[in-house]
């Protein structure tokens, strides 16, 4: 199946809890990790609601919605957490900006590269070994008490500096991070047989999907392959936004189907509540659509997706066609410095290294015959015109609706990040943050 995801973790993660569009949310792309920001739309209500039908939901791995107390996973519908607030980037020299923390609950159990440590040269770290186990156990707790439950499992190790443990390393023909596929492979295979060994296959939905498309940037040796599809993580083309999605629940959808429902991670939200028998928050707008009718009757919906990069709305897609209103990969800039979006992949008049505006005649691909948007239809042809009059008025309809949301990524302080987590007391971890300095964000792409 076809999902749409953001083009970088935090709005893709957003997403998930609250099915509102990027650019309402507040939450528009990947930010810097001085930013003391969160995800405040979440509201007083929980984001996972399954919880007040006596429902236990855990978060493994990484959270991205924020580090400081109030954006907790635990303040929003969580109860269980083993994770990190930010992904294993560093190792920080714990004086300029400090290791990451790993949280077990409300207090930290140790950093990145300290007391879980990953070897940058060799690549070995026990990361998804860790977050399985805490996977399988609390799966195990749950049917011992008899709670139906919700797992949110979010490993990382695919995510430069790229990560398998020592009996997954040298196993693949892809290098490291083959190796890394390879042992979330066997962890997701592991946690389906569990379910099996339990007998609760029939009764669990399982959903696999990622959150951007490869990080091309990081390209050969640190990320995947897109295959036809154009550019990666962090722009608006299908390379970036397009997912892989599998939906796995024996017994009610048909094994081996292929489905052409266009799908967000926004409908997660909607679909999750579908299943647990409970209706969407009615005090906000959810653009998140349930799934259920697609997986489990085929039945399609037509519905456009919107791409956004910042506040800008990029693209839309309709159908099989796709209008660009905006192109844009990264600044001449950082292309000039070795940082590339699209390698290889230079399309004239679309992989722009200045923002170019489409607004009055955009940009349109006819996605089914050009997955690779290398090929526009001609402004003057029929189908451009015909297409163009379908796709205008709900771009208008939208626009119309949208309440943006507060920005929460503009302002940056060294002194917010994880000096001081709570529990750092217990472990003798607690560092001295610098002087307070707000200053605005550095936006380079």
């Amino acid at each position: 199946s076809r999902a749409e995801a953001g083009g970088g973790w935090r709005p893709s993660r957003a997403a998930l809890r609250q099915p509102a569009l990027w650019a309402p949310s507040g939450i528009p792309t990947p930010g810097p990790h001085g930013a003391p920001w969160g995800r405040e739309g979440l509201g007083p209500q929980r984001a996972m609601p399954h919880a007040h039908t006596a429902w236990t939901a855990a978060c493994g791995s990484e959270w991205h919605l924020g580090h400081r107390p109030q954006f907790h996973p635990l303040k929003h519908g969580f109860d269980e957490w083993f994770g990190s607030p930010n992904c294993h980037f560093g190792p920080y020299n714990n004086k300029a900006r400090p290791n990451i923390p790993v949280f077990r609950d409300w207090e930290m159990v140790g950093r990145f590269y300290e007391e879980f440590p990953i070897n940058l040269k060799t690549g070995e770290a026990n990361l998804t070994q860790i977050y399985l186990q805490e996977a399988l156990d609390f799966i195990k707790t749950q049917q011992a008490r008899r709670r139906p439950f919700f797992l949110y499992w979010a490993i990382d190790a695919t995510h430069a500096p790229v990560y398998a443990s020592k009996p997954f390393l040298g196993t693949s023909r892809r290098g490291r991070y083959g190796d890394a596929v390879r042992e979330i492979d066997d962890s997701v295979g592991r946690i389906l047989r569990l379910l099996g060994d339990l007998g609760l296959r029939k009764d669990t939905f399982v959903f696999f999907t990622s959150d951007n498309g490869a990080a091309l940037v990081s390209a050969p040796k640190q990320a995947g392959s897109n295959g036809p599809f154009l550019c990666g993580k962090q722009t608006t083309f299908e390379g970036g936004m397009r997912e892989p999605a599998i939906a796995w629940w024996p017994g009610h959808i048909p094994a081996a189907q292929v489905s052409y429902q266009p799908g967000s991670i926004m409908d997660l939200f909607t679909t999750s509540l579908s299943l647990a028998g409970l209706k969407p928050p009615s005090d906000r707008a959810i653009d998140g659509l349930d799934l259920l009718p697609a997986m489990l009757q085929g039945r399609l919906t037509d519905r456009p997706i919107f791409y956004y990069r910042g506040n800008t709305l990029m693209a839309v897609t309709l159908g099989q066609y796709k209008a660009h209103f905006w192109t844009w990969t990264n600044s001449w800039e950082e292309f000039r410095r070795g940082v590339d979006f699209c390698p290889g992949q230079n399309v004239s008049g679309v992989t722009t290294h200045t923002q170019e505006e489409h607004t009055e005649l955009p940009l349109i691909f006819h996605l089914g015959r050009d997955p690779g948007e290398r090929f526009p239809l001609h402004f003057d042809s029929i189908e451009y015109l015909d297409v163009l009059s379908r796709i205008s008025p709900v771009v208008q309809q939208h626009q119309e609706a949208l309440v943006p949301g507060q920005p929460q990524l503009n302002v940056c302080d060294q002194a917010v990040m994880n000096w001081a987590p709570p529990g750092c007391e217990k472990l003798g971890k607690c560092l001295t943050p610098p002087e307070s300095a707000p200053a605005k964000c550095s936006w380079p792409h």
